[in-house]
């Protein structure tokens, strides 16, 4: 599982499947990652098709006589799943992070690092299991290498400090609803029906997401504010059904507060129109 795009150099020399790692041919140098942010402190949702780039801060300090030339010498943020002996999968930056010097000493200096990092689902999320709380770690790798028509040769090091902060990847959610008839009579029932769905990695496509609580809400037309009506939960399919008593116009919506592994959504309210009853003659 080596998806490391910074450059085929840093590819090869991490080789993450496992973190066999070679022998080092030099002293790994003592850098130190710290205040490791990813996505601002907030989880990190994916859907099922389009790539989300997580932006991720830190404070890095390294050797003042270390020279990280993005060419030959490496450092970065990575976020893993499971152990750093035992990797269950990896998200990596694919352009190199951006640094700013903001303090030196003679021994050591002490930069500010942006850099993003893209999820795309297709790619690099394969199962349930990656919708968990994930680790970030402080990445370093060296390489040398000659390489000619006739003959190549490659020595590098490689390291990771784990466990520097924490960032949670969740499934995006998906809410539909639609209340009938339209137009409604007053006092006569209303069916609200709709579907909550959430993406799954394995097939690329949406699916229902059953026994989850739903709340039904209606905001009456000229208002700006959703009340919640009442809580169902969604059947086969992530099918949800339910009814109420037509009382004036509005619109109702549905609302997932979302779960663990799946991120909360909210349905675009559905207009409803209520006319009077009819007069008798």
């Amino acid at each position: 599982m080596t998806k490391l795009a910074i450059g085929t150099a840093l590819s090869g020399a991490l080789a993450l499947a496992g973190l066999a790692a070679p022998a080092a041919s030099a002293a790994t140098p003592n850098l130190v990652f710290s205040d490791v942010t990813v996505n601002k402190g907030k989880a990190i949702v994916v859907g099922t098709t389009r790539t989300v780039n997580v932006p991720v801060t830190y404070t890095l300090t390294r050797p003042a006589d270390l020279v990280i030339d993005n060419k030959k010498t490496f450092a970065a943020v990575m976020l893993y799943r499971g152990t750093l002996k035992s990797l269950a999968n990896e998200l990596d930056p694919e352009v190199m992070p951006v640094c700013t010097a903001t303090a030196t000493t003679d021994t050591t200096v002490t930069e500010s690092c942006t850099e993003t990092i893209p999820v795309d689902p297709d790619e690099y999320l394969y199962e349930a299991a990656d919708a968990t709380t994930w680790k970030a770690g402080g990445l370093y790798a060296h390489l040398d290498a000659t390489v000619s028509d006739d003959f190549l040769s490659s020595e590098y090091d490689a390291a990771i400090w784990g466990n520097l902060t924490t960032a949670k990847v969740q499934r995006a959610a998906r809410l539909t609803v639609d209340a009938a008839p339209e137009p409604a009579v007053m006092g006569k029932t209303i069916t609200v029906k709709g579907k909550l769905t959430r993406a799954n990695w394995d097939t690329g496509k949406y699916a229902g997401y059953k026994g989850q609580k739903v709340v039904l809400q209606f905001r009456a037309e000229g208002t700006g504010t959703y009340k919640n009506v009442k809580g169902i939960t969604s059947g086969t399919g992530g099918a949800l059904s339910t009814t109420v008593k037509a009382s004036k116009r509005g619109y109702y919506r549905f609302v997932f507060a979302g779960t663990t592994t799946t991120a909360a959504a909210k349905a675009t309210g559905d207009h409803v129109e209520v006319d009077p009853p009819a007069m008798k003659l």
